[in-house]
This record gives C-alpha cells, sequence and structure tokens, in this order.
C-alpha cells in the first residue's frame, strides 16, 4: 500500500503531523509526504517518511503565487499512484482543493477533516470531536482511515540529530527563541533581552537561537549575556540544540514544536489568536504564559491588532525565569527526565 499523507504549511504543523505519518507508516508499505517549501526542512525530520514532495499550494501558503494551469498539470501529474491519501489540515483549511487533485491524478481512497460538503471527493470525511491537541487531531483522522495509533503519540524527529557541542559548549544550558513567523506571536525583544540577562543572573547558561533572517534580532536578544547562534544551525541542528537544553523559552512557533519533539521543556509565550487547547507544545512540560483572554483571542491576526500587545508584553522577565525553574525542575542537564 502506497499512502500519501499531505500536511502543506510550515515546519510547526509538520511537526504535530508527526504522530499521525508514524501510525500510517506502521500499516503501509510506503509513505510520501507532500508538503510546501515552509515545511520542508521539517519535513525531512520525520520518522516513517520514505520520500518528500515538496509544492507550494496558493490555497495554503500565506504568500501564494498566482495560480499557473501548468504547474498545476505537472503537480496533478505527480500524484499518480497513490492506493491512499490522508490530507491533513488545520481547522481553517480545506481539504477539498487538494482532493480534486488527487481524484484527478486517479487517486482511488481520499481522507480528509471536512466542514463543507465534500461530494465525490472524499471517501472520508472525518469531524473531529471538541478543542483537542492538534496532533490528536490529525492522529484521529489516521485512526478513523484505518490506521491505529500506537501506544507512543508524542512528536519525534529522525535520529541521529548532529552534535552540536560544539556550537553549545555542551548540554544544560537554558534557549531564549525570540522570533515568530508571525509577528503577533512574538514575544517583543527587549523583553527577550531582559530575560536572557534576569537568566544569565540566575547562573543560567543562554543561548539565543534564531533564522538566517534574524541574526539582528538574536544579536540584540543575546546582548553580552547570552551565546548567539542565530543563523548558524540548520534546523537538524536547532533541533540538536534544543535536546540539550533544560528548557527552551519561545513563542508559538516552529521550534517550540521542535523542542517538543526532541523532549526539552518549554516555557511558551503564547499569544491567544489561535486556541493554546490546539497549538501549545505537546507532549512534554509546559508553562503557558500570556494573557489567554486579550481582546486578540481567536482572532488569527498576523499583526497584533491591540495597541502594546498586551497579551505578551505584559509577561515580565521574571516570570518567564520563574516557569524555567519549574518546568525544567525534573529534567536533567541534557533534556532527558529524572524523575
Amino acid at each position: 500500500m502506497r499512502v500519501l499523507v499531505a500536511r502543506q504549511d510550515n515546519i510547526g504543523d509538520v511537526l504535530l503531523a508527526g504522530p499521525a505519518v508514524r501510525a500510517v507508516a506502521a500499516r503501509a508499505e510506503e509513505v510520501v509526504l507532500l508538503c510546501g517549501p515552509r515545511g520542508r526542512a521539517a519535513a525531512d525530520l520525520l520518522p516513517g517518511v520514505d520520500e518528500v514532495i515538496e509544492w507550494r499550494a496558493p490555497w495554503i501558503d500565506p504568500e501564494p503565487d498566482p495560480v499557473d494551469v501548468l504547474d498545476i498539470e505537472r503537480f496533478t501529474g505527480t500524484l499518480a499512484g497513490f492506493d491512499r491519501a490522508l490530507i491533513l489540515t488545520s481547522s481553517h483549511q480545506s481539504p477539498l482543493p487538494l482532493a480534486l487533485l488527487l481524484r484527478l491524478a486517479g487517486t482511488p481512497w481520499i481522507g480528509g477533516i471536512s466542514e463543507d460538503y465534500p461530494g465525490s471527493l472524499l471517501d472520508l470525511r472525518h469531524r473531529p470531536e471538541g478543542d483537542v491537541p492538534e496532533p490528536l487531531r490529525m492522529l484521529a483522522l489516521a485512526e478513523d482511515a484505518g490506521f491505529p495509533a500506537s501506544a507512543d503519540t508524542r512528536l519525534r524527529v529522525r535520529e541521529p540529530l548532529p552534535d552540536t557541542d560544539h556550537l553549545t559548549g555542551g548540554p544544560g544550558y537554558v534557549v531564549v527563541h525570540p522570533g515568530a513567523s508571525v509577528p503577533a506571536r512574538a514575544w517583543p525583544p527587549a523583553h527577550c533581552a531582559d530575560a536572557v540577562r534576569v537568566l544569565g543572573a540566575a547562573g543560567h547558561r543562554v543561548v539565543v537561537t534564531g533564522h538566517g533572517d534574524e541574526k539582528e534580532l538574536t544579536a540584540l536578544v543575546a546582548g553580552e549575556d547570552g551565546l548567539d547562534l542565530g543563523g548558524r544551525t540548520t534546523l537538524a541542528e536547532l533541533g540538536s540544540v534544543l535536546r540539550g537544553a533544560r528548557a527552551v523559552v519561545a513563542g508559538n512557533t516552529g521550534p517550540a514544536h521542535l523542542a517538543a519533539a526532541v523532549g526539552t521543556p518549554v516555557v511558551s509565550l503564547f499569544a491567544p489568536t489561535v486556541p493554546a487547547a490546539r497549538w501549545a507544545p505537546f507532549g512534554v512540560p509546559l508553562a503557558l504564559l500570556g494573557d489567554q483572554q486579550a481582546p486578540c483571542k481567536d482572532s488569527r491576526a498576523r499583526e497584533c491588532p491591540v495597541d502594546g500587545h498586551p497579551c505578551l508584553a505584559s509577561v515580565r522577565a521574571e516570570e518567564v525565569a520563574a516557569a524555567v525553574e519549574i518546568v525544567a525542575a525534573d529534567v536533567g542537564p541534557g533534556g532527558e527526565v529524572v524523575a
């Protein structure tokens, strides 16, 4: 059985699909993961994936190219030869455009979560119950499709990860990751810098991580008290850095989910623009900070709609440092659970 599993958005979304992918891989002979360019690096890290197809979907990507007929035709040609397809989507996304292309490519069985009437596009129209964490929502679709979950529903990455002791000086530090792909989800940079100073004063080694486009931000946040690794790691290397941490301080962004995938506790500066019940880091010790009843709640805003960004700006560095001590209390210097 050759199965296509699709998750076409960002790094964090693809990582959250990991338990569902592993459930499919336990029963299928081959699993091909369809992702977008924003999630490709995470797709390469997922256990159970035999092949990756990358394509920018104009109905998923936040900055899509115009629809191009020839591009659609070429892409549809790559979808031939699958016995089944599972289309994993967020609650605000539709599986139906991809299901149509899969039908045109001859896929005989397709499953997805759809509030809209799917007609003949879906063989399985899964209807999730309640506000469940995103990994379990996708896993429920896989189970309904005949791919039962194993006892291990945690996020995972493909092993081994590269050694990064030469970058960090060895495990036992605290990571502060100040960036986010959506500005409304980021803790203000000055607050991040304050947290680095407070954590350093408390005796922690602090490592600041970030994308290559965030070097100015990470340099500002690291200051003289933190080790600046902004732009110096691949995603796999970042996973290794996060694994070596006692705790990770981050907003609602892909590296927070990567931290969960390597088993490291997270202090989450979580803006309530999307529900924390669905999108908070999954399966690890967690401290959730930020006003979850702020006016931006459930708005899906990309830019903060409230002056002063109060949902996160109200969180002080001292609160973050205290939360680090709590979540890291039962975790060893390399991220292993001590209890």
